[in-house]
């Protein structure tokens, strides 16, 4: 029907609940606080029947008594319990484990000190329709390792060998981006603040420019940070850059708490600031991802309920969301078209 013609996708993932409450899912975190509330509740049933003893004896005491100490069976075996899902959970190859739907998961959630068990779900949707491309459910609570794997989804799912893709801050991963940069997709998004320099005052690493002409980087003061040496971090190929200047630097309270100001520069460094250069160029591309990407979330999860999904296990769950993505493709369609050509496309 032609709507889908334009090679550009928003994407971005929601967390949609699972059949599995909070109190069925246990991790570390979750154990151990457990276990410190039932310790506190044993110590204050002890300390309440240590004064029952030094009282006189009587018939409401001796009730009092006996309550106490099936309050204390019951804690018993609830710590009992808990060691077994602790036991459990420890063995599982992420130290979680949900008792009714066993594939679901603890995520965090935008409220603070909030979560859900779940899923994440990876959308992409078409900026110009906004129709679902595609999507997948995963139980991976981050997006870190999802924009690569649905962009280029998405990209097959188009069939053109060019895609621009939009996403926010939470996606952003050197890897992810240098595979979709070597797929033919174009990306924009936000990098993360993460220095603690410009939360401190002092000059961020964008405060540096680097000339590529020259393999040097030139501070904020005017003088030039050379390479020095190459090491590996975290996977990744770093080259390092640093001048002698800065010990008689009048700024270098502005720039470096250390002896000199150190800049390192992944080896394809050049590919990150590509993509900042056209964030900086379209700043209103967030903007438009939100346009384009949340609202589907938000209509999918009115019409799932409160519950979000009905299903238990990944394979069923993603079939469950599979039905409620073209139901929302189909009823965005009749939006734009109108029913009587939806229905003529189907039959040809």
């Amino acid at each position: 029907m032609g709507l889908l013609t334009t090679a550009s996708v928003a994407i971005d993932g929601s967390k949609f609940k699972a059949v599995n409450t909070r109190d069925k899912n246990f991790t570390r975190g979750k154990v151990e606080r457990r276990r410190a509330q039932l310790e506190k509740s044993v110590a204050r049933y002890l300390a309440q029947l240590d004064t029952a003893d030094r009282q006189e004896p009587s018939e409401e005491l001796a009730a009092k008594t006996a309550h106490l100490k099936e309050k204390l069976v019951k804690l018993e075996s609830e710590m009992q319990r808990l060691a077994a899902m602790e036991k459990l959970m420890l063995a599982s190859p992420d130290q979680q484990i949900s008792l009714t739907d066993s594939d679901s998961r603890s995520m965090a959630t935008s409220g603070r000190g909030s979560g859900m068990v779940g899923y994440n779900v990876q959308v992409a949707v078409d900026t110009k329709h906004h129709l679902i491309v595609t999507h997948e459910v995963t139980n991976d609570g981050s997006d870190r390792a999802q924009l690569a794997k649905i962009a280029c989804q998405a990209k097959e799912a188009l069939g053109v060998d060019e895609l621009e893709a939009v996403a926010d801050r939470g996606y952003f991963n050197s890897d992810e981006i240098l595979a979709c940069d070597k797929a033919g997709i174009t990306v924009t998004l936000p990098k993360p603040m993460t220095s603690n320099a410009k939360a401190e005052g002092r000059f961020g690493k964008e405060d540096f420019r680097y000339l590529a002409e020259e393999d040097v980087y030139v501070c904020p003061a005017g003088h030039r940070l050379s390479y020095h040496c190459t090491n590996e971090e975290n996977g990744l190929v770093l080259r390092r850059y640093w001048t002698n200047a800065c010990q008689s630097c009048a700024i270098k309270h502005c720039c470096t708490t250390g002896k000199e100001r150190r800049i390192t520069r992944w080896e394809h460094e050049h590919v990150l600031e590509a993509v900042q250069k056209r964030l900086d160029k379209n700043p209103q591309a967030m903007r438009q991802r939100r346009e384009t990407a949340e609202h589907p979330f938000g209509t999918l999860k009115m019409r799932m309920g409160t519950t979000h999904f009905l299903m238990k296990r990944l394979p069923k769950v993603a079939t469950e969301m599979a039905l409620h993505v073209l139901a929302y493709n189909l009823t965005r369609v009749m939006n734009i078209m109108g029913i009587r050509p939806l229905m003529a496309a189907i039959q040809a």
